[in-house]
């Protein structure tokens, strides 16, 4: 199991467009991926899940992995959220 830490800084938050691309790539991988915001977690593969986790503006979240390409899927998620949730537009179809 692999763990990292996001400073979600779009300025939605992880709510609706950022939301969706979130768990669109989390879906991508096997591994098991889960987020969380302070006390709550929620599957990152599961929209309503991630949503509901009320994440706003410059909070830092947790992301952890387990499974056989959790390497592969964490990057993919720093790249996502790092690039204010630019960078998978061009690999997922919205």
């Amino acid at each position: 199991m692999r763990e990292m830490s996001l400073t979600v800084t779009n300025e939605t938050g992880l709510h609706s467009r950022p939301a969706d691309l979130f768990v669109r790539t989390a879906k991508l991988y096997q591994s098991a991926l889960t987020v969380h915001n302070g006390s709550k977690s929620a599957d990152a593969k599961n929209i309503l899940k991630v949503i509901l986790l009320n994440v706003s503006q410059n909070t830092t979240i947790r992301v952890q992995a387990d499974g056989p390409d959790e390497e592969a899927a964490l990057a993919d998620l720093r790249r996502l959220v790092t690039s204010n949730f630019q960078e998978m537009n061009e690999r997922i179809k919205i």
